[in-house]
């Protein structure tokens, strides 16, 4: 396989403990989490900026670093390529300056040829002489991928690439560097806390959770199948409740106070349910999987309607629909929900704690 890895770190009281594989060498896979949970740690020990406690990882049948075994190759020697959230580019270099300090090994002419081959690919002909301090943020990332690009690493590393652009510019650079890294006959992890990103540009996708990995999936299954607390909270579903399991697929919610079939499996150690704002829908009383809800608040959203609902065991649920549909609905102070069964996630991990909702009382977490 392309990249093994399997290392732990520790720094104070935080443990990174993460394990996965990339196993095509053209797959892109992200590892999403949010902030401090260890994204960038792992990918600075793959590039060998940060020496693991324990461990191995393998590169394309070369290993890199093996704690057992005493090895711990230098970054120039691992042929990974790494480009940092800040794109690192040396101030008072050149742009070609710069691409030419990526392109190592072989005589001047040949980096500074290997370094023209990116800056015409970058689309930065022109800027050759140009310092970084002398273009735009999309330019400075063109370089520092230019740079990257001209060494020929067998992986590239892209630690959190789009975070210091805007708007337009950034939706314009992440689908240049979607469409080059398709057509990179390398690997490529992506390190994000953006769902968005990782399912408009990734194959897989490995969650961490307080520094510990959980099993690489499907971009798609983690959308529509999430397997934990932790990966239905960073795939952007916005309610959970804790359940007791009353019968084959019947989920009792603790904090809405009805029970809910689902069509999932059930695994022997499920502690939530989670259901996306979006996937209820009005029904009659008598549906299935009915709920019997009052309006809290009612959110104006630019594009939507977001329905901050109280249910019948006190708990809040936030319900996204279009400003039409709620329109049709007459904007009602009380009135039924529903959860398809196929929408209803059972969730294994620690379940969301109680905390204070937004409107004075008490709530399951993560629901607001």
């Amino acid at each position: 396989m392309p990249l093994s890895v399997d290392i732990q770190k520790r720094l104070g009281d935080f443990r990174l403990q993460v394990a996965f594989q990339v196993d095509d060498s053209r797959e892109m896979l992200a590892l999403l989490g949010p902030s401090g949970c260890g994204k960038s740690m792992t990918l600075r020990s793959i590039a060998g900026l940060v020496r693991p406690d324990a461990g191995r990882i393998v590169l394309n049948d070369r290993v890199l670093f093996d704690s057992a075994a005493h090895v711990d190759l230098p970054p120039r020697e691992r042929r990974v390529g790494y480009l940092f959230q800040s794109y690192a580019l040396f101030p008072t270099m050149t742009v070609e300056q710069n691409v030419m300090a990526g392109a190592l090994g072989g005589t001047r002419e040949e980096r500074r040829a290997r370094a023209a081959e990116q800056i015409a690919a970058m689309r930065l002909t022109g800027l050759e002489q140009h310092r970084p301090a002398e273009l735009s943020g999309g330019q400075r990332q063109r370089v520092a991928m230019a740079r990257m690009l001209a060494g020929s690493p067998e992986l590239i590393l892209l630690d959190e690439p789009f975070s210091a652009l805007d708007g337009y510019l950034r939706w314009q650079i992440e689908l240049e560097m979607t469409d080059l890294l398709r057509g990179y006959p390398g690997g490529a992890i992506l390190v994000s806390h953006n769902r968005d990103e990782v399912y408009r540009m990734c194959d897989t996708v490995c969650v961490i959770s307080n520094g510990r990995s959980e099993p690489k999936q499907q971009v798609r299954d983690l959308f529509a199948q999430p397997r934990t607390v932790a990966a239905a909270l960073i795939s952007g579903c916005k309610n959970f409740s804790a359940v007791r399991v009353v019968g084959p697929g019947l989920l009792e919610c603790v904090d809405w106070g009805v029970t809910l079939r689902t069509s999932l499996p059930v695994s022997a150690d499920v502690t939530s349910v989670g259901v996306r704002a979006h996937y209820f829908e009005p029904a009659r009383p008598d549906a299935p999987n009915a709920i019997p809800v009052k309006v809290e608040r009612v959110i104006d959203s630019t594009f939507s309607i977001i329905a901050m609902v109280r249910t019948p065991g006190g708990g809040l649920i936030r319900y996204e629909l279009e400003k039409d549909a709620w329109a049709r609905l007459g904007r009602p102070s009380a009135f039924t929900l529903m959860a398809p069964a196929a929408c209803v996630m059972p969730l294994a991990g620690d379940a969301m704690p109680r905390v204070p909702d937004a409107l004075g009382t008490r709530t399951a977490g993560g629901e607001r």
